[in-house]
C-alpha cells in the first residue's frame, strides 16, 4: 500500500478519535509536564524490597515496547511454587491530578489502530521511564503468589520492589521454542538459567490454565486483526493468533488481577472491579452447540459452556476461532462496577472468578493506574486517594471509553481493510456471520481478516453460520465493506 494511503489512514484515525470523544493528542501542560519528567521515579523508604537479583524476564507482542509486567517463578519444595508478577509503578511518575493524568483520565486506555498507536501516556513514560525496559533498575509493585501443585493460591502478599528486567521476550519465538517448534529466543540462551526458569513458569500457567477451564473459565480463539507493514506501508491485516506464551501471562494475570481484587477487600478498601455478567444471548449459544451435537442448560452455565469449548477445540481446532467469535459477541461486553468492601461480588462469567479486578497493565489501561493508587494507600494505611462516589463515576467513564476505543480500533481496521479490498471487488469469500440484528448483519473473512456487511441475502442467518459471499462495494472514508450472499 502507498505511503499517500498509510498516511490517510493516520487522518482517518485522528478524526475517528476526536468523534468518539478521545483526546489524540496530548495537551501543552501534559507535555510541559513531560519535559520536567526526566528519569524513572527513584525507589525510597525502607519498605521497598530489593528483587533485583531474580531472573524476571518480560513476554509480550514481537512489537510492544509499553512493557507493563515481568513474571518470575521461586520452585518451593513438593512442586510448590512462588510466582511474582511485577508491575511498573506508573503512579510514582504521574502523580493523582496532574494533566498527564488528566490526559489518562480522559481516553482511560491506548488506542492501537492499524495507523498508528495513540497511548495512553507519552511514549517518553511508557516505553521508556514507567516501563519495565530490559536491563533497567525499576520501581515496581509486586504481587507475590504462592501456588500448590493442584493450582490453588495457598498464600499472596503485595508489595513494592525494585526489580530488573533481564530478557525481553516475545510471545511467538517463546511459543515455538516451548512446543519445541523452534529455538530458544537468543536472550533465553544467553541469559544463564532462563531456559530453566521459563520452563517452571509454563508449568505452572498450564495448571493454572487446567484449573480455571475445570471451574468454568471459558479458552476462546480469537482471530485478532493485525497490521502487517512493509517498511512504513500497510500490506495485509493477519490473525494474531493465540499460543502457549500467550497462556502462561494470561493465566498469571488473572490469578494477579485476582490477589489484588482480594487484599483491597481484606484491607476493607472499595475497588474497581471487572466483570461481564451472565450473556443474555444464552439461548443462541444453546443452538450453536445443538447444531454442533451438544447440549447444554437452558440457563447460563459456565462450566457446562467451558466443557463444551474444550471438547469443540479438540474435536475441530481448525474451525475452533469461528466458534469462539460467535461466543465472543453473544457473550457481551465487560464491564468496571464499583465493589465497596462486603458487598456482594459480580463476578466475571467468562473467566468463572468472583474477585477480578484490572491491575497489571498501568501504562495502556487507566483503571489499572486507579487499583495501582487504591493499592498503595492501603499498603500505606493511608486514605483511599479515590472516594466510592468518584470510583463510581470513573468505573462508567472507563466502560464508555473503552468501547470508544473499541469503536475507534474497528473504524481504522475496517478502512484498513477496505483499503487492501478494494481492487478486489467481484470476488468470492468464506465468511461467518459474526453479528444479526436489526442494525443489520455483519460477516468476518480471513484474507485479509476482515468484517464487512451483509447487504443481500441476509435472511435466515444468524451468528455463527457460515455462508459464501461475494465482495461488492468498499468505502475507505467510512470503512464499509458490503457483501451479498452466494446461493
Amino acid at each position: 500500500m502507498p505511503q499517500d494511503k498509510t498516511n490517510e489512514l493516520v487522518s482517518l484515525a485522528h478524526s475517528a478519535m476526536l468523534e468518539q470523544g478521545l483526546e489524540p493528542d496530548f495537551s501543552a501542560a501534559a507535555l510541559a509536564q513531560l519535559q520536567s519528567i526526566t528519569a524513572a521515579a527513584p525507589a525510597s523508604g525502607g519498605q521497598i524490597r530489593d528483587l533485583r537479583a531474580l531472573l524476571w524476564c518480560s513476554i509480550d507482542n514481537d512489537e510492544s515496547r509499553d512493557l507493563d509486567q515481568l513474571s518470575v517463578a521461586v520452585p518451593l519444595a513438593g512442586g510448590v511454587a512462588r510466582i511474582l508478577v511485577s508491575i511498573a509503578d506508573v503512579d510514582a511518575t504521574v502523580a493523582k491530578g496532574t494533566p498527564l493524568d488528566a490526559h489518562a483520565s480522559t481516553n482511560t486506555t491506548s488506542v492501537y489502530t492499524a495507523a498508528k498507536i495513540y497511548p495512553m501516556f507519552p511514549e517518553k513514560l511508557s516505553t521508556d521511564l514507567t516501563c519495565l525496559a530490559e536491563d533497567q533498575d525499576r520501581l515496581s509493585f509486586v504481587i507475590d503468589m504462592t501456588i500448590a501443585p493442584d493450582g490453588s493460591v495457598t498464600a499472596s502478599d503485595v508489595y513494592p520492589a525494585r526489580v530488573v528486567n533481564r530478557a525481553k521476550l516475545a510471545y511467538n519465538s517463546v511459543a515455538a521454542w516451548l512446543d519445541g517448534k523452534g529455538p530458544a529466543p537468543p536472550r533465553v540462551a544467553s541469559v544463564a538459567g532462563m531456559d530453566e526458569q521459563l520452563r517452571i513458569q509454563d508449568k505452572v500457567a498450564q495448571v493454572l490454565k487446567r484449573v480455571r477451564q475445570a471451574q468454568g473459565s471459558l479458552g476462546l480463539v480469537t482471530l485478532e486483526p493485525q497490521a502487517v507493514f512493509e517498511n512504513t506501508s500497510l500490506v495485509n491485516l493477519k490473525a494474531d493468533e493465540d499460543n502457549r506464551a500467550k497462556e502462561l501471562i494470561e493465566y498469571f494475570m488473572i490469578a494477579a488481577n485476582g490477589v489484588v481484587a482480594r487484599f483491597l477487600e481484606g484491607k476493607g478498601r472499595s475497588s474497581l472491579r471487572r466483570v461481564l455478567r451472565e450473556p443474555e444471548r444464552w439461548s443462541r449459544i444453546v443452538e450453536l452447540a445443538r447444531a454442533l451435537g451438544e447440549n447444554l442448560p437452558a440457563t447460563p452455565d459456565a462450566r457446562a459452556l467451558s466443557a463444551f469449548l474444550v471438547k469443540r477445540q479438540a474435536a475441530a481446532p481448525a474451525r475452533f476461532p469461528d466458534l469462539s467469535l460467535a461466543v465472543v459477541k453473544l457473550l457481551g461486553a465487560g464491564e468496571y462496577v464499583l465493589k465497596q468492601p462486603g458487598q456482594k461480588a459480580e463476578g466475571h462469567f467468562g473467566l468463572a472468578v468472583n474477585d477480578y479486578t484490572h491491575a497489571t497493565a498501568p501504562n495502556r489501561r487507566f483503571p489499572d493506574v486507579i487499583t495501582q493508587r487504591l493499592a498503595k494507600a492501603a499498603l500505606a494505611g493511608a486514605p483511599a486517594p479515590y472516594t466510592d462516589d468518584e470510583l463510581r463515576t470513573l468505573a462508567a467513564h472507563c466502560t464508555a471509553q473503552e468501547g470508544s476505543a473499541a469503536k475507534v480500533e474497528r473504524q481504522i481496521s475496517k478502512s484498513a481493510a477496505a483499503m487492501l479490498l478494494e481492487s478486489r471487488v467481484g470476488q468470492q469469500f468464506d465468511a461467518m456471520v459474526t453479528g444479526a440484528s436489526d442494525k443489520g448483519t455483519w460477516v468476518r473473512i480471513l484474507q485479509p481478516l476482515a468484517e464487512g456487511r451483509l447487504v443481500k441475502g441476509f435472511q435466515g442467518v444468524d451468528v455463527g453460520d457460515t455462508v459464501r459471499v461475494q465482495l461488492t462495494h468498499t468505502d475507505v472514508q467510512r470503512g464499509f465493506i458490503d457483501f451479498a450472499r452466494v446461493n
